[in-house]
């Protein structure tokens, strides 16, 4: 009886491994950006950054979000990304009427991961 509940135990997690193995993968190029010295008055300022989708599902992003300051602006692919494909979540940041460091990050929401990725930005603002 133990054998059989061990041979079930063991061929249940492989089962989980196997499948989770043929979702969607969003591998990005890079996860943070330095912006280095901008002007407050020199315009909003972009980023791409760019993903494959490594897996064998499509990727969906649910949602990218900015952390509420109205300062960034993200834009994202809204339709599925097929295995193998790229594509771009791009940040604008308006630094009108701030100054000094800045930290920020937007946060992406995909039909694959529980946890949300990270993508970060920094930089300086002089008057």
């Amino acid at each position: 009886m133990k054998k059989n509940l061990l041979f079930i135990f063991i061929a249940l997690v492989f089962s989980m491994s196997v499948s989770a193995a043929d979702n969607a993968v969003m591998k990005f190029a890079e996860t943070e950006h330095d912006f280095g010295t901008i002007k407050s008055t020199g315009g909003a300022v972009s980023y791409e950054y760019k993903f494959t989708n490594t897996g064998k599902e499509p990727l969906v992003i649910i949602t990218v979000t900015n952390g509420g300051c109205g300062c960034t602006t993200p834009m994202y692919p809204k339709e599925p990304i097929a295995p193998g494909k790229t594509g771009v979540v791009k940040i604008t940041f308006n630094p009108a009427g701030r100054r000094g460091e800045f930290n920020r990050e937007v946060k992406v929401r995909t039909n694959v991961q529980k946890k949300r990725l990270s993508l970060k930005f920094s930089g300086v603002i002089v008057p």
